[in-house]
């Protein structure tokens, strides 16, 4: 049974004691009232996702911040150091300094997630999305700032570190309440929230481009800081409004009917304390399965649009006879917008993958799974230097697209995995730690492509042999992610929580009050997605995402015979 507190008598020194519109980010309002439907969490969770994700679609706004100055010396200092770059008043960017923000947002989700995990899971999936909201729309409208006053320092804190942390808020935020609401469907849970994360460049990157050019400014003067903080503006409204739709289920609730699989299986059968999670050998096993995979995926992910026309030159644009390099500058912008259609591609892969692929793991289990990815990456990463060789164009694009996808859903089953072997009491906690692996990926990915690219380059290879060094390392990668996912067992037994730890887990505690359940369904039901309430919340997620979706499959349309 669930129990409200009850106001303790006491004078309170807090001014929110008395106040109903912060009463209503205590944890223990938000749990559900019978009759509530499941299906309406998973939009909240999109709502933060979606926002967030556009971190992957900052590329729109390299060039525009690499011109934002037009004086005759603003492109007069390449030699200029980072250093002096970062607070320079006469010189314009280069895209290796403005990029900076791209590395500082996995370097800070990765640390964010780690370090406030526990925390978040205490105070609760809504006011974690708040402070996500704060940080990254926040972050966004100071990086607005240093664009206006041409601070590079500014931007980088703003949308690099300051918006980071809200990337890792944010993206831990709905994860355990995801998979408390659908301990059946752990798979799907984890994919519809990190669809949404690799969904947001699809809607983000078309929408910013269609501020700065169309709505804000013009082609030839784009309206970058403005673009900025109407982006800010826009996303806190989003994740303000996924944050206050977030319900957490009874503590306990079950699906009715439902009853958890036992025996041979990687399913716990009770939970792991989140301070002893990481001196077990699956955290740090399920730690590499992550970094290896994302190594493998982010770094030809990076670099997808720039392979594409080397390799292949004038094959893009029925021009077989003339390489990349000897392409004149209208061809290399025909060659420009065929690798842009291919990103388009790639990122409807990438999103249908993480659904797909996360949805596949409920059935044939996670580790199953993973190793299906990892065969399948190998097998891809391997050929692909044999393709490029023979120069078969549709082979690769193909083998791209399932990579892609399986990078994608990486992310997606990794937190049903992490609840499969820990349980869910404090998988958002563990999630977040083990997103460190990200944070090493997304620098040793990149890294292992630009110096053996750069290596192949310079020692004056043909184009079709920049990658194959490149694609045979991440093929490594894989093997050594296949054999940690082949060593993951059940956690032992000492590991698991006492039934007196489990019962002080399921109180909540705030300023000495706590709620309490008695696990049973407190008059919640599975919930239909037919219901007219669920199709009004997943609306304001569903119509921008799949106006994101038709702009990608508009610029992919190259790609697909009879459609251009």
């Amino acid at each position: 049974m669930i129990t409200k507190p009850q106001h303790s008598g006491l004078r309170s020194n807090s001014f929110s004691e008395f106040d109903p519109e912060a009463v209503r980010l205590r944890r223990y309002s938000l749990i559900a009232k019978p009759g509530f439907n499941r299906w309406m969490v998973p939009p909240a969770a999109l709502a933060i996702h979606l926002c967030i994700g556009m971190a992957y679609g900052f590329s729109v706004f390299w060039k525009p911040l690499t011109e934002l100055l037009s004086n005759p010396l603003a492109n007069s200092c390449p030699n200029m150091t980072l250093l002096r770059m970062l607070y320079t008043l006469r010189c314009n960017w280069r895209e290796e300094d403005v990029t900076l923000v791209y590395t500082l947002f996995f370097v800070f989700l990765g640390c964010a997630s780690a370090t406030a995990g526990t925390w978040l899971e205490r105070i609760g999936p809504r006011r974690a999305g708040i402070l996500a909201a704060i940080f990254w729309s926040g972050g966004l409208m100071v990086a607005a700032a240093g664009i206006k006053i041409h601070q590079l320092w500014v931007v980088c804190l703003g949308a690099g570190m300051i918006g980071g942390i809200g990337l890792g808020i944010g993206y831990i935020s709905p994860i355990s309440t995801l998979l408390a609401w659908f301990p059946d469907k752990r798979g799907v849970a984890a994919g519809m929230a990190i669809m949404g994360f690799g969904g947001g460049a699809l809607v983000g990157s078309p929408l910013a481009q269609l501020l700065m050019t169309n709505i804000l400014g013009t082609g030839a003067n784009p309206a970058v800081w403005q673009s900025f903080f109407i982006l800010g503006l826009i996303y806190l409204v989003f994740m303000l409004g996924g944050s206050f739709a977030y319900r957490l289920p009874p503590p306990g609730w079950r699906p009715p009917g439902w009853t958890p699989k036992t025996g041979g299986t990687m399913m716990a059968h009770r939970p792991v304390h989140i301070k002893k999670a990481h001196r077990t050998p699956q955290f740090w096993l399920i730690w590499m399965v992550l970094a290896m995979n994302v190594s493998a995926g982010i770094g030809i992910l990076g670099s997808a649009s720039s392979m594409l026309q080397e390799i292949f030159g004038g094959r893009l644009i029925d021009l077989a006879a003339i390489k990349f390099a000897e392409l004149t500058a209208e061809q290399r912008i025909q060659t420009a917008v065929v690798g842009a259609g291919f990103v388009g591609l790639l990122s409807l892969f990438n999103i249908g993958g993480r659904f797909f692929w996360s949805s596949v793991s409920d059935r044939i289990g996670r580790k199953k799974t993973y190793s299906l990815y990892f065969i399948l990456g190998f097998g891809i990463y391997f050929i692909m230097p044999t393709l490029i060789h023979h120069q078969m164009v549709g082979l690769f694009v193909i083998s791209f697209c399932i990579a892609v996808s399986i990078f994608g859903a990486g992310f997606a089953t990794i937190p049903a995995y992490l609840a499969d072997i820990f349980g869910t009491q404090f998988v958002g906690a563990i999630l977040g730690r083990i997103l460190t692996a990200w944070s090493v990926a997304g620098i040793l990915g990149p890294v292992i492509v630009n110096y053996f690219h750069s290596q192949a380059k310079n020692s004056g290879l043909a184009p079709q042999n920049y990658y194959d060094m490149t694609l045979y390392i991440l093929s490594g990668l894989l093997i050594l992610g296949f054999v940690a996912n082949m060593l993951i067992r059940p956690v032992n037994a000492k590991w698991h929580m006492t039934d007196r730890e489990i019962m002080q887990a399921n109180v909540t505690f705030e300023r000495g009050k706590k709620t309490s359940g008695d696990g049973s369904n407190g008059g919640i039901g599975l919930g239909s997605l037919a219901s007219p309430m669920v199709w009004l919340a997943w609306s304001p997620v569903a119509i921008p995402l799949l106006w994101g979706v038709w702009m990608a499959f508009d610029k992919a349309r190259v790609f697909i015979p009879g459609l251009h």
